[in-house]
């Protein structure tokens, strides 16, 4: 007996499509190009993922040294100082502090670097 699946794949075909709304040309419109565009962005998306995070803990790295560094300080020497002491404050919230508070994050840095 003869199985048609033409609203199935109908559906199937249509939901991909939907996926790739907005993508340039023909990758949007042909079922063919939408699928491989849909395989690449899902490759780019997950490796993306992963360079996000790398790049937020250099973007804070170098916010802390650029501020650190106007206290006359060095980045690594002011880690390892607050590491000898014991205070767990990520490079997240210092990065903020640097920005938000400098004042506060000035009295900070000399607090941890002259005890």
């Amino acid at each position: 007996m003869r199985v048609k699946t033409g609203p199935v794949t109908r559906r199937r075909r249509k939901r991909l499509l939907k996926k790739t709304e907005g993508t340039w040309g023909i990758n949007g419109v042909s079922y063919r190009n939408a699928k491989e565009t849909l395989l690449q962005a899902s490759k780019y998306s997950y490796r993306d993922r992963k360079a996000k995070k790398r790049d937020f803990r250099k973007l804070w790295i170098a916010r802390i040294n650029a501020a650190v560094r106007q206290e006359n300080y060095k980045y690594s020497v002011f880690m390892n100082k607050l590491k000898q002491k014991n205070i767990a404050i990520n490079r997240k919230m210092l990065s903020e502090l640097a920005i938000h508070n400098p004042e506060e994050f000035k009295k900070f840095v000399h607090e941890v670097m002259l005890k």
